[in-house]
């Protein structure tokens, strides 16, 4: 399977903060920006497998800076890494104000998406190739994240027994 680069995948997506899209801080709901953040990562992670995907985890979304209501926010996701079947996708968001152009890194993700074939089953994906210094720093460090992740995962399911709750139903 032939390697892609990381621009390959990249998604920008901008949206205007509506009153509908905020709390009574007239700031925007996180559930709204969450929301966002898992459509424009399952946009970047298919455009690097050209499969459908789902999302496997979420590993944080971590808040910087609140977004008024009349600020654009704008997303940008990239596959960061791959494994057999999943992709790494980072997504940062950047709000502006449009009357002044000043501009801040409002949050920042890391979600796992993994490649589905015909039958639902997971398939595999390409490769993917940083280029710029952001894109290799995400790709040498997506091990550690990888090996949190699998911890996390072990945590939970340890705690899921604990409780006697069912996996499926």
């Amino acid at each position: 399977m032939k390697a892609k680069t990381t621009k390959e995948s990249r998604t920008i997506q901008a949206s205007l903060v509506l009153p509908s899209d905020t709390n009574f801080h007239n700031t925007m709901f996180g559930g709204k920006m969450m929301s966002y953040i898992d459509e424009v990562g399952a946009i970047a992670a298919m455009r690097h497998c050209r499969r459908p995907v789902v999302t496997a985890s979420i590993d944080s979304i971590d808040f910087l800076t609140p977004v008024k209501m009349g600020q654009s926010i704008c997303l940008e996701a990239i596959v960061s890494s791959t494994g057999t079947t999943s992709m790494e996708v980072f997504v940062k968001i950047i709000s502006e104000n449009l009357m002044t152009g000043e501009r801040a890194l409002t949050a920042t993700s890391f979600l796992t998406f993994v490649a589905l074939d015909e039958d639902g089953k997971p398939t595999p994906v390409p490769p993917v190739i940083p280029e710029t210094e952001e894109e290799k720093y995400l790709f040498e460090t997506a091990e550690e994240r990888k090996q949190m992740r699998k911890e996390r995962k072990r945590s939970t399911e340890a705690f899921i027994g604990q409780l006697n709750i069912k996996k499926s139903i």
